[in-house]
């Protein structure tokens, strides 16, 4: 499995990752063990999760009761500040609540640091300085390893980061955004953002809930039990329009005239572009795991991105 840094964070994670957004949910203890392990075993050294997967907890809790000593051998990524109670009380990235929600997240994975902590969502009530001074100091404290942030805007990240700069903090190293063949809205403001500063992009919806699979065919019924298929219809339909069917009919075609699966292609992109250190892929199945790290193989040429640029922009 090849390996590559987080930002200039100098800690190393293998180029695919697992994406533990299932445990809790769709796959209770047992399955995801199966999942977990399957992962480990084929080199995959990133685990990605945040508090809120799994019904508020249940991913966190199921990892930790199935890492047990391989705990070590990872990188263990989680997530802090989408509402943790129904009440909207437990949320934010207010220094008082960062301490609070990274405490409980340490007892439910049953690990003494979090190697990635990052912020699920910015907090516009909080000064983004008063976040960083809280995570700055768990990081002098042993207790997280590095930082990163999610769905920020770009003004956002670009102050985050000239925050850590001004101040001497602890800068973000990666951003974790919707990013995939069919979502490239970031390359436009985001990205160049990250590069200037050096931080790495990890892309959830990599395969687009799916639809980069191959599983599911335009103007078909959905197949019964995936993910879209039980999806409330407005997350479906982020997915399931006449413009991203249409993209997908064309990479449809290019794959099938060079021997290749779509799966393959949407990875081996994403793999393709120096800024993503690790792919980050849910599974239900271990042999979901087996796909995606086979997915990653194909090096695709500059006429192929050339090809690809055409299609999907």
């Amino acid at each position: 499995m090849q390996k590559r840094k987080l930002g200039n964070s100098g800690i190393e994670v293998s180029l695919v990752g697992l994406g533990a957004n299932n445990f809790g949910g769709r796959t209770d203890l047992e399955a995801s063990r199966l999942v977990i392990h399957r992962a480990l075993d084929l080199g995959i050294t990133l685990i990605d999760t945040a508090d809120i997967y799994g019904n508020k907890g249940g991913s966190e809790e199921i990892l930790g009761k199935v890492l047990g000593a391989r705990r070590k051998d990872i990188v263990l990524a989680t997530k802090f500040g989408l509402a943790m109670d129904d009440a909207g009380k437990l949320r934010g990235a207010s220094r008082r609540y960062i301490v609070q929600a990274l405490e409980a997240s340490l007892r439910r994975l049953k690990t003494d640091w979090i190697d990635l902590y990052q912020l699920h969502r910015p907090d516009t009530q909080t000064p983004i300085e008063e976040t960083l001074r809280a995570l700055d100091d768990l990081k002098k404290a042993g207790k997280v390893r590095a930082i990163g942030c999610s769905n920020l805007s770009a003004a956002q990240l670009e102050e985050a980061m000239t925050v850590a700069q001004r101040h001497g903090l602890t800068p973000f190293v990666t951003a974790q955004d919707d990013y995939s063949l069919l979502e490239r809205e970031l390359e436009k403001d985001r990205l160049p953002i990250m590069v200037k500063h050096g931080m790495s992009l990890l892309p959830y919806f990599p395969l687009a809930s799916g639809l980069l699979t191959g599983k599911y065919k335009h103007n078909e019924p959905l197949p019964v039990g995936t993910r879209l298929a039980r999806s409330p219809p407005r997350h479906a339909d982020e997915f399931l329009n006449e413009r991203n069917w249409r993209i997908v009919d064309a990479l449809d075609a290019f794959v099938a005239r060079r021997g290749h699966t779509l799966l393959e292609l949407a990875m081996s992109w994403l793999a393709s572009r120096p800024y993503i250190p690790s792919i980050i892929a849910g599974a239900t199945r271990p042999e979901q795991v087996e796909q995606n790290i086979a997915a990653v193989g194909w090096t695709l040429a500059a006429a192929d991105l050339a090809e690809i640029d055409r299609i999907t922009l």
